[in-house]
């Protein structure tokens, strides 16, 4: 049953992606980095039995973040790529802080949220530390590596090339950095080795699934029927 849910939620974050680019163009990907990174880092720290493996959520939303990245590259150069990259970065830091700020506060009697928040938000310093590394790694390989692909491969035929190479490396960066960081010491070794694998295969999936939408937004900026704000 878990699978069908994560293919559900597969379509679901690749429909919303794509629906915040149709409304707002540049600016929804900008709008979309920051779900990405705030929502990953909740879900991750639930782990749930996928395709066989232990594995944590939050590899979906925090994948299609690459899909962002990599269409502005594609359409808007490199720099616009760094600059959502640093959006995405200040929101994790930003909400790491002001969610620790929260568990300090003593709890009313009539409080029911309180052990929830501990419970989630306890492990979150790591985790973002964790996270704020593979972040800043990763995407800065991976704009590195489309545009290094980009210049090599030019033109729509290799867009899938371009996509996938630089996705690929970058996703399997992201996801050894960030496992060893977050959980190296929490979960005996054979747990971790199963989320590595599950992680890489789960974000590698997605990876190959988002290629018709690179497509999809290379159509709608060619036939110029996305908006473009003036930032």
């Amino acid at each position: 049953m878990n699978e069908l849910f994560w293919l559900g939620m597969l379509a679901l974050n690749f429909v919303l992606i794509m629906l915040a680019f149709r409304l707002w163009g540049k600016l929804g990907l900008y709008i979309w980095i920051p779900i990405s990174v705030i929502v990953a880092n909740i879900q991750v720290t639930k782990n749930v039995q996928l395709f066989g493996l232990e594995a944590t959520l939050g590899n979906i939303v925090y994948a299609t973040g690459f899909l962002a990245t990599d269409i502005l590259s594609e359409l808007y150069g490199k720099k616009e790529s760094l600059r959502a990259v640093a959006i995405g970065f200040f929101s994790l830091v930003a909400m790491t802080v002001l969610m620790q700020m929260s568990l300090v506060f003593i709890p009313a009697e009539s409080d029911l949220a309180d052990p929830s928040l501990h419970q989630i938000f306890g492990l979150m310093p790591r985790i973002a530390l964790a996270s704020l590394i593979a972040y800043l790694i990763s995407n800065v390989h991976d704009i590195w590596a489309f545009e290094f692909w980009k210049q090599k491969k030019p033109g729509k035929n290799t867009l899938w090339l371009r996509n996938n190479l630089s996705t690929f490396v970058s996703q399997l960066i992201d996801t050894l950095v960030f496992t060893l960081i977050a959980f190296f010491g929490v979960y005996p070794t054979n747990v971790l080795i199963q989320i590595i694998i599950s992680t890489y295969l789960l974000k590698w999936v997605v990876a190959i699934f988002d290629t018709p939408f690179m497509y999809l937004a290379r159509h709608w900026y060619d036939k110029d029927i996305v908006p473009t704000p003036s930032m």
